[in-house]
């Protein structure tokens, strides 16, 4: 299953470094498990003067980069919280349903527009603190690498 992250903004250079780290670890460790690979997608901030015009505009770009992903998660402060084995049940579950392609897609400053939210299959919050973007994305990316060594059995993740 391909998993795509969407996101709007651009990530700096610690955010980034985070990013590639366990973009490279997750390809490697879900490969063997039928999880990968992973692509990040980064769109820039729309530009346009108010905030519903900007979250419809970022909203129809997500949901290009989507491409034809049959689940969409859309990361949102009010979303359902997962913990890190119930993810990795539930990345399994929809895998093993026969889910090809998996897109995750953030938000920008604005938050999603409705487009987003009426296609969203679930919506996930990362804890009710508002984060960065930029850190929101390393941890998303971070909890898909801890997803496939849950799934294997690699002694990364110990709770």
């Amino acid at each position: 299953m391909r998993l795509i992250v969407a996101a709007v903004g651009r990530l700096k250079d610690a955010e980034k470094d985070l990013c590639v780290r366990y973009t490279k670890r997750f390809d490697a460790a879900g490969r063997s498990l039928g999880l990968g690979p992973l692509i990040i997608t980064e769109l820039n901030e729309s530009r346009a003067s108010g905030a519903e015009a900007r979250k419809s505009d970022e909203a129809t770009r997500l949901l290009k980069a989507a491409g034809a992903a049959s689940q969409i998660v859309a990361l949102d402060e009010g979303g359902k919280m997962l913990s890190s084995v119930a993810l990795a049940d539930w990345l399994a579950r929809i895998r093993d349903e026969g889910c090809k392609d998996l897109a995750l897609l953030i938000g920008g400053p604005d938050g999603h527009g409705g487009e987003v939210a009426s296609a969203a299959t679930l919506k996930l919050s990362l804890g009710p603190m508002t984060l960065p973007h930029g850190l929101a994305r390393a941890m998303l990316i971070e909890q898909l690498y801890r997803a496939t060594t849950i799934l294997s059995g690699h002694p990364y993740h110990r709770a």
